[in-house]
């Protein structure tokens, strides 16, 4: 069972303005990420659900952020259909994240006030996602679509939340260009949290990292 709230989510979202994104097969390698991450201050992390047995991951960090990192929420991501996103609830998820808009989801979510967030690339389909209850829109492919497209939507509807994944880095130029065209939060996997720092397991990289790129989006939303 989630331990936040779909609200509760949301205003963390809009909070802290970012929410990494991370996959890996191996759990004490994972733990190491999340640890660096909620050092750095972060307090959401999408669990990309991408690899086999990618549940057993997820139960393992989600017990430990549960125990070990308070005030960490953890939410799954990469998830298609109703029986997945059901599954990963069980197991805690506190939200979920899908690459495509599916309504199947948005109901089996509801029914446990469990914030999810679909992958919208059409006005269309955002403001369907909307009449479903969404709290905040994920613009997925990111990179695709651009901060202008968010700015054109923000105009005849300054209610939209928008989180863009993909095409989103730590240089402060791409996060004023998003944050400036009005998004509520950041989704950033690769350009956070790199090849290299998994591979050289350099976690102290990761927290500043993390650090610098939240002082960067306070920085940018108070100017």
């Amino acid at each position: 069972m989630a331990q936040y709230s779909r609200l509760e989510v949301a205003a963390v979202m809009k909070e802290t303005g970012m929410v990494p994104l991370f996959y890996h097969p191996d759990i004490e390698l994972g733990k190491n990420v999340m640890k660096a991450c909620y050092d750095g201050g972060a307090r959401l992390m999408e669990f990309t659900a991408r690899g086999d047995f990618a549940f057993e991951v997820f139960l393992a960090l989600n017990k430990f952020a549960i125990k070990e990192l308070p005030g960490m929420i953890m939410g799954v991501g990469s998830i298609t259909d109703a029986a997945a996103a059901s599954f990963y609830m069980q197991m805690g998820a506190n939200f979920i994240v899908t690459p495509s808009l599916r309504e199947d989801i948005a109901i089996a979510c509801n029914r446990r006030k469990v914030l999810w967030s679909p992958g919208c690339g059409s006005l269309a389909e955002i403001n369907r996602a909307e009449e479903l209850g969404c709290e905040i829109i994920k613009l997925f492919p990111g990179s695709t679509y651009g901060p202008g497209f968010v700015k054109a939507i923000k105009g005849p509807q300054p209610w939209t939340s928008v989180m863009p994944t993909g095409g989103v880095s730590t240089e402060e130029s791409n996060l004023k260009g998003w944050f400036d065209a009005g998004v509520t939060c950041v989704g950033m996997g690769s350009q956070l949290i790199s090849k290299d720092i998994l591979a050289n397991k350099d976690y102290v990289a990761l927290e500043k990292k993390v650090s610098d790129a939240l002082a960067l989006i306070k920085k940018i939303r108070s100017n």
